[in-house]
């Protein structure tokens, strides 16, 4: 339900924003005070399309404050298309909001009749709580390595990620992040993938980590469950295993 809603604000970056070469004007903020997804600023007024965790709600924010919301217990997709078209039908001259993803999601094509049902309170807490030590722990490696990478959601795999060249004349860079449950891994986990050009780095060498396991069969790189797993282990977790990589 959270990754569908989520495409609303995808969509959102599609119909109003210039298109980027890297799909960038797709992707989501994590607003970790308030437990919101964020489109990017949606016009110069910086009106911008949230999705809340806790109340699975849809907000409209201008200049920082919430000027309308739907809740979207129960509400069927063509009511919310309506809904944001209305909101946003004054944002530019030349543009409306289509809901017209260029990409597939892993589930049945959403219909203008699919109805939204609220998550369970647990769930939502779970992810939010997820979501919330993913951004945390990877703004603060972004600091202390001195990295230049943001980390945003990417609304077709729904990770939270981001990706850093280390050493360009080895031509080594890493992607790290947070995944939702895969075929790889049936939970949310953290990850780490090292990359010479475009091809993954052969970890079969390298030391086992302190927390968390390398992987070395299709995804090459660095994992750790989420479940349990707190700040201090998250830290932990990216410091080693980027690392490993920083030094190649």
């Amino acid at each position: 339900m959270i990754h569908l809603a989520a495409q609303y604000l995808a969509a959102a970056g599609i119909s109003f924003l210039d298109e980027k070469d890297d799909d960038s004007h797709t992707n989501l903020g994590f607003d970790t005070k308030n437990g919101f997804l964020e489109t990017w600023p949606l016009n110069e007024k910086g009106g911008k399309l949230a999705l809340d965790y806790q109340l699975f709600s849809l907000h409209w924010i201008n200049k920082q404050t919430i000027e309308t919301t739907l809740n979207l217990d129960g509400k069927t997709h063509d009511e919310i298309i309506k809904w944001i078209t209305e909101i946003t039908k004054n944002l530019s001259p030349n543009k409306s909001y289509k809901y017209n993803l260029h990409y597939e999601l892993p589930y049945e094509k959403i219909t203008d009749g699919f109805i939204f049902s609220k998550p369970q309170v647990n769930e939502l807490n779970k992810m939010l709580s997820y979501r919330t030590i993913a951004q945390h722990v990877l703004e603060d490696v972004v600091d202390k390595m001195k990295m230049k990478t943001t980390f945003r959601i990417w609304p077709h795999h729904f990770d939270t990620g981001g990706y850093e060249s280390f050493n360009s004349d080895n031509n080594i860079s890493v992607g790290c992040g947070m995944a939702i449950p895969d075929n790889m891994i049936n939970d949310f986990y953290l990850y780490t993938a090292g990359y010479k050009g475009h091809d993954g780095i052969d970890i079969s060498k390298f030391e086992p980590l302190t927390i968390g396991n390398w992987m070395n069969e299709g995804f090459k790189g660095a994992v750790l469950n989420m479940k349990d797993v707190d700040e201090t282990k998250a830290k932990n977790f990216f410091n080693e295993s980027i690392e490993k990589y920083s030094v190649l």
